[in-house]
Parts: C-alpha cells; structure tokens; sequence
C-alpha cells in the first residue's frame, strides 16, 4: 500500500489550522500531486483512496487518472479534527495543535486533544480501522492511499510502531511512502523525508 500527503493546498500556505475540507491545492500542490502520480505510474495500482477532502481527493484523482481507476473517498481518511478551532488562523490555536501532536507521537499520550476535537485514540482508531478494510478488500493488490499530515503521522506512528522516530520529519506533500500488512502486523519501512 502507497500513502502519501495530499500536495500543497491553500489552507496550508494561509496557516488555517483543522481539517478544512474546503481547501483546495495549490498551483504546486496540483505540480507535487502530477510528479506523485508519474512516480508511481510502473506500480500497477489497482485502487486509490483518499480523504473526503477536496485536496485529497484532487491529489488522489492524478493518481487514479494515470492508473485508469476510480477514486474512493472514505471519511475516515480525514485530517485530525480540532472541534470549536477548526479553520482558526490564530498561532495560539496551530502552537496547541502542534503541542497535542507532539505528545501523542513522543510522548504517546493520545488522550490529549485541541479544545473539543478528536483524542489520538480516535484518529488512530479510525485510521486503523480504515486500513484494515482497504488491506483486506485488497490483498496481493496494490493501492494508493491519499490523507493528511497529523492523521496519517499519529495513525502510522501507533501502527507501524515507530513512535518518537516520525516526529521531526513531517510527511512532505505528495510523497508516496510505502506501508505493508502481513495479515498480522503493519510495517513501515521507511519514513519519507522533506525535499
């Protein structure tokens, strides 16, 4: 299974904290997504999923294009919800967020969330319950999975148990990493660096 981070988009370059699922890419959003695309083009891939949100599902939609699929847009690929702060630009609101962040991937205290939004515990169980369903409709298959920087770094640091090791080195955009389930255990074998 491939995942990546959607490309560049607008709420990141406006500094909007949340899930935002409005936001769309950016010019070199839509460039990142074309290159992610052309990188996985010998990879066979025979589905491609993504978030509900805009930006993901037009950095998944690349991907199914060049593969010749379809793009399925599950919910529970989604960014980290931070409740009543959703779309704030206040730095306060990114700093916690990035704080809440830092203790469930080094600290691996999920019970922290930002004001009423999701626990670590909720997003790694959705993400993980995500994956499962993806690995077994698909197994001897190759996939694309398109999600989102703190929701995918959390889920898979818990999954692939690579605690501590992730944090530092945010997913860049639109870099496929690849992620692998043996029927019993997930397994990263490695963390993509920023360009």
């Amino acid at each position: 299974m491939w995942c990546l981070r959607h490309g560049e988009s607008q709420n990141v370059t406006d500094n909007i904290a949340g899930s935002v699922p409005s936001a769309a890419l950016t010019e070199r959003g839509h460039e990142q997504a074309a290159l992610a695309a052309r990188t996985l083009v010998g990879e066979r891939i025979g589905a491609v999923y993504s978030s509900t949100a805009l930006r993901a599902r037009q950095t998944a939609q690349m991907l199914a294009t060049a593969a010749g699929v379809e793009v399925h847009a599950l919910p529970d690929l989604v960014e980290v919800g931070i409740g009543r702060h959703e779309g704030s630009n206040d730095p306060a609101v990114r700093r916690q967020t990035a704080d809440v962040l830092r203790s469930w991937v080094v600290d691996n205290d999920l019970a922290q969330q930002v004001a009423d939004g999701e626990t670590g515990f909720a997003v790694t169980a959705r993400m993980g319950r995500v994956f499962q369903v993806i690995a077994e409709q698909h197994r001897g298959e190759t996939v694309a999975v398109v999600g989102h920087v703190a929701s995918l770094t959390v889920a898979l640091g818990q999954l692939c148990t690579l605690g501590a090791a992730v944090w530092g080195t945010p997913l860049p955009h639109a870099q496929p990493f690849l992620i692998e389930w043996d029927g019993s255990t997930w397994r990263c074998p490695s963390w993509p660096e920023a360009n």
